[in-house]
């Protein structure tokens, strides 16, 4: 089922794109060079894949962080933006016949995307976004509730979607909203010995500010 916080970026952004204010202010296009801060909330899949043959289940739970993305615009309608942010941690929860079994984990998901922009090189105060890239995630801080074992998360190379949209103040400052998806899918270890792959899948929905140079 689509998250209601999905569905509200999306209707905004639709909604949003067919208000076009005439006032007028610099255009956003080829050569900017913008940033954007705010809040994010990573929320992974729901259903994260069984683990030894099967015979565990996983849960991934949500996590709220600060993050930022670097942006340029080499053309009017296309750009690419970095998205950073500090580490996020998820509880995590293992699940067997014999009982439930906790854990957690940290991951940094910097992930790159070459955007669309439908309005750029136009003076539209709404300025709707999409785009198309590459996830990297590293994992690190792994920990389980078992005396004496040791929990690893492999790196995870994947795709990454994203949608967004600016609300334009004046030429530096922007509301903003975007919305990606990463394909995260990592190996997990449990004492040296593969036990089998964690899909995490998250949504990132960040809300904030944009800020162009």
């Amino acid at each position: 089922m689509r998250h209601p916080l999905i569905t509200t970026a999306l209707v905004a952004a639709i909604a949003g794109s067919a208000l076009i204010s005439s006032q007028a202010f610099a255009a956003y296009g080829k050569g900017d060079i913008y940033t954007r801060i705010g809040v994010a909330k990573v929320k992974p899949d729901s259903d994260n894949g069984p683990l030894l043959g099967g015979d565990m289940d996983t849960d991934v739970h949500d996590d709220n962080g600060f993050a930022f993305t670097l942006g340029y615009r080499f053309h009017d309608k296309f750009g690419v933006e970095l998205l950073a942010a500090e580490p996020f941690e998820h509880d995590v929860d293992l699940s067997t016949a014999e009982g439930d079994i906790g854990a957690s984990v940290e991951h940094l998901p910097p992930t790159l995307t070459v955007q669309y922009y439908p309005f750029g090189g136009t003076e539209a105060r709404v300025q709707p976004y999409v785009g198309l890239g590459v996830n990297y995630t590293h994992f690190s801080d792994e920990d389980i509730a078992l005396d004496g074992a040791d929990l690893d998360l492999e790196e995870s190379w994947g795709w990454a979607g994203q949608a967004g949209l600016d609300l334009v103040i004046d030429d530096h400052w922007a509301a903003n909203m975007a919305v990606w998806y990463l394909d995260i899918d990592s190996d997990v270890d449990l004492n040296g010995e593969d036990i089998g792959e964690i899909e995490v899948d998250p949504y990132v929905i960040m809300a904030g500010i944009s800020y162009r140079f």
